[in-house]
């Protein structure tokens, strides 16, 4: 990201439309005198972390009248000298001070360029500032709950404290490079391939960890499927307590996928009705069985319905057996491990029985499946963290090869880009690239 740290940039912090408080953001190195002509009165470090009354005035005339609080470098959340204008709600009063700060000499920010700023100035590094993201897109509280967590340094320690092994194995192989292996140390090629070895071991405890932040991120992808008229809609509709789905008696109503957000116990859930498994000649159901099949393939987990307790063969994992309308049904009460094909939930769409049953299922598994594989440590990463994880893997895995054929130059070579990639995650290396895919993702006035 090109940000001139040089310049004052401004922007409204807070959303569009009707609202009690808008708050326009102004920082930089002429925070203070852009906010000193738009306030009307002077300001200084002194007034630090305090608000105090103005009228907002361009060319003498009253724009507004609100709060101005003010913020000294370094303890802002850019780094720089800053200052927030708190007017009053709507679009036009908070567009008119803000236009009056860029009459005064700032400029418009471009998106996320005050996390950058921050960021650039050594306020958080790229982890906390995609977790500052996460918190914003956050939809339910276990999903801002795990966002806090990163962004209080818990991601943070554990790359860095692989950033530092890279490095330590790096700065031997470098250091090898300067004598003759004839002075190399006994077993040298030995215990640097161990180490290197432990690299990789490292790497992968913590791409163990992505699986929880993902769904937490992204929502747990919930289909729902069966056979036509197995009472899908219906479920899904008494769950998101809304006429979401057309309901019929009609078989192969749904013809394509659904997808509702629904929070269930702090987890987020992309819940998905899908067409009703069947063969057909109709080629815009069978089209819509086909993307019911491919979910089901993709999905976090399947909730097979059946009003008959006639189940597909084929094996599914994470998958939860529902007999519904089991208002209709005379063998509504069952033994042993309910959700199981040999003994299903009984559900009534109708009556809502068996509801809560199925809600703490699906919470059952959610929490069996961010578990299973997943090391005992307490960050949750991001899908783009796991993708430069992916690369220093690689680059180590092919430092390991080296070292077998006892070419230190290319370890060297290799470890060396590994210890750059993880370097981004913590700051020590970065790209403008790198920066543009991340703050991108803010909005103008963050």
């Amino acid at each position: 990201m090109d940000s001139t740290r040089a310049d004052t940039i401004a922007a409204i912090s807070t959303p569009p439309g009707r609202g009690g408080v808008a708050v326009v953001r102004v920082s930089g190195p002429d925070a203070f005198a852009v906010g000193a002509k738009v306030s009307g009165r002077a300001i200084d470090a002194s007034l630090a972390g305090r608000f105090f009354h103005a009228r907002f005035v361009r060319d003498g005339k009253t724009l507004d009248d609100g709060l101005v609080l003010v913020f000294a470098a370094p303890k802002s959340y850019t780094g720089e000298d800053a200052v927030e204008f708190h007017t009053h709600g709507g679009t036009v009063a908070p567009r008119r001070v803000l236009e009056a700060a860029l009459a005064c000499g700032a400029r418009i920010a471009r998106r996320g360029e005050f996390t950058a700023r921050a960021f650039l100035n050594g306020k958080l590094d790229l982890t906390a500032a995609e977790a500052v993201i996460d918190l914003i897109d956050a939809k339910t509280d276990r999903s801002a709950d795990e966002a806090l967590n990163r962004l209080g340094g818990a991601g943070r320690r554990d790359f860095e404290k692989l950033y530092k092994a890279i490095v330590g194995v790096s700065s031997e192989l470098e250091f090898a490079l300067d004598i003759s292996e004839d002075d190399l140390p006994e077993h040298y090629f030995v215990g640097v391939a161990a180490r290197t070895s432990e690299l990789i071991l490292d790497i992968t405890k913590l791409m163990s960890t992505a699986r929880e932040g993902a769904i937490l991120r992204e929502g747990a992808l919930v289909v729902l499927a069966g056979e036509p008229n197995a009472g899908k809609s219906s479920l899904m509709n008494k769950l998101l307590r809304d006429n979401r789905a057309i309901v019929s008696d009609v078989a192969g109503t749904t013809r394509d996928s659904i997808e509702e957000w629904l929070d269930i116990d702090g987890w987020p859930i992309r819940l998905t009705d899908t067409a009703g498994l069947r063969k057909s000649s109709d080629k815009i159901e069978a089209e819509g069985v086909r993307r019911s099949k491919s979910l089901i393939e993709k999905a976090n987990i399947v909730v097979m319905l059946s009003e008959t307790g006639n189940f597909p063969s084929i094996d599914l994992a994470n998958t939860i057996f529902v007999r519904s309308k089991s208002d209709l049904c005379a063998d509504a009460i069952v033994q042993g491990e309910k959700g199981s094909r040999q003994s299903p939930l009984f559900v009534s769409s109708k009556t809502g029985a068996g509801l809560a049953e199925l809600r703490a299922a699906i919470v059952s598994l959610l929490e069996e499946i961010s578990e299973k594989d997943k090391d005992a440590g307490e960050s949750d990463i991001s899908i783009k963290q796991m993708h430069v994880l992916l690369q220093a893997s690689d680059e180590i895995a092919d430092s390991m090869s080296a070292l077998g054929s006892r070419d230190i130059l290319l370890a060297a070579n290799h470890t060396r880009k590994a210890a750059e990639t993880i370097g981004r995650l913590v700051g020590k290396t970065y790209t403008d690239d790198l920066l543009d895919s991340i703050f991108s993702r803010f909005c103008v006035g963050k």
